[in-house]
């Protein structure tokens, strides 16, 4: 595992008047910034990128950020490891189940049956807790984002 990656909205209170409706959602109501990252248990950011304008969700970023560049490009470095008889070249991210079915990226079982599942996906769901954490870190000390102008 790399890392657990998500996407947050970072409230943007000093947004310029003409850029207010490119960075305000619907459902969010005020401009915000959104940051894709990709966090450790330790906290440390391994990857950031800010959304561009428009009404963005994880889905939208994803398909603008460069995270997988590298993979496309055959330039990612190869880290071939084997479960279950099946052989991955790439290491892999964990995430929601928002994100689609790449085999980079591993999500949690909507609907854990049996034990072996259950068990997983409460592993899973809580080392996805680390992006959440680096998340809140971020907000709480990293004022630039919020008062930009």
């Amino acid at each position: 595992m790399l890392g657990s990656l998500d996407c947050t909205h970072v409230a943007w209170e000093k947004c310029p008047t003409a850029w207010r409706g490119q960075f305000t959602r619907g459902d969010i109501g005020e401009p915000t910034i959104i940051l894709e990252a990709i966090a450790s248990q330790d906290l440390w950011i391994w990857h950031a990128f800010f959304g561009v304008a428009g009404s963005n969700n994880d889905l939208n970023v994803l398909g603008q950020s460069p995270l997988f560049n590298d993979i496309w490009t055959g330039k990612a470095p190869d880290m071939t490891f084997t479960v279950n008889g099946h052989a991955y070249k790439y290491g892999y991210y964990l995430s929601d189940g928002i994100y689609p079915d790449y085999s980079t990226l591993m999500k949690a079982y909507s609907i854990p049956r049996s034990e072996k599942a259950k068990f997983f996906t409460k592993k899973q769901e809580s080392a996805r807790k680390d992006i959440k954490r680096a998340f809140g870190v971020l907000k709480q000390t990293w004022h630039v984002v919020k008062y930009a102008t």
